[in-house]
């Protein structure tokens, strides 16, 4: 089982720099759907994924299709404000799935006619519409991918950890 984020023609590297090191620190694959707003080897999106960018599982794809024949033995979720139901009304805890959460363009998310093909896969974090537009691309993937660790008791993460110079020990 393997947990992955999709990122659809992402433009902001330092989101995806944020997005990388949330991957790095949940052993959760990388899914980039091109084209991309930046190179990879950009200095922004390394300095956001400080050091972990070698330690991603990155796979590249060459366009949306693309990643739709690659994930279709997964079960794929739609990650968008527009959705009817919210990311913590699914059920993550089958460890023998590969779960993938598409998340949309930062500007204009994913494509309308896309999401109405696939409204059932579609689903929210609640957040009060009339303040603000959208969250950040990179908090809501965090909030998603930790909420999907969480139904699978952290499953391959470390719940304690002793550091040599530890604070509280």
């Amino acid at each position: 089982m393997t947990n992955h984020i999709a990122l659809f023609e992402p433009l902001i590297p330092a989101n995806t720099g944020n997005i990388a090191r949330t991957c790095a620190a949940t052993n959760t694959h990388l899914n980039l759907i091109e084209p991309l707003g930046f190179k990879t080897d950009d200095k922004h999106l390394k300095r956001a994924g400080l050091d972990y960018w070698n330690d991603v599982n990155i796979t590249y794809h060459a366009n949306l299709e693309a990643f739709l024949e690659a994930s279709k033995e997964g079960e794929l979720f739609l990650v968008s404000k527009f959705a009817n139901r919210t990311y913590s009304e699914v059920d993550y805890t089958d460890t023998e799935k590969d779960y993938y959460f598409l998340f949309g363009k930062e500007t204009t998310g994913l494509p309308e006619e896309f999401m109405r093909a696939h409204e059932d896969e579609c689903v929210r974090l609640p957040m009060n519409d009339e303040h603000v537009r959208s969250l950040n691309l990179s908090n809501t993937a965090a909030i998603m991918i930790y909420e999907v660790m969480r139904q699978q008791s952290f499953n391959g993460l470390e719940l304690q950890h002793h550091y040599e110079n530890d604070k509280i020990d």
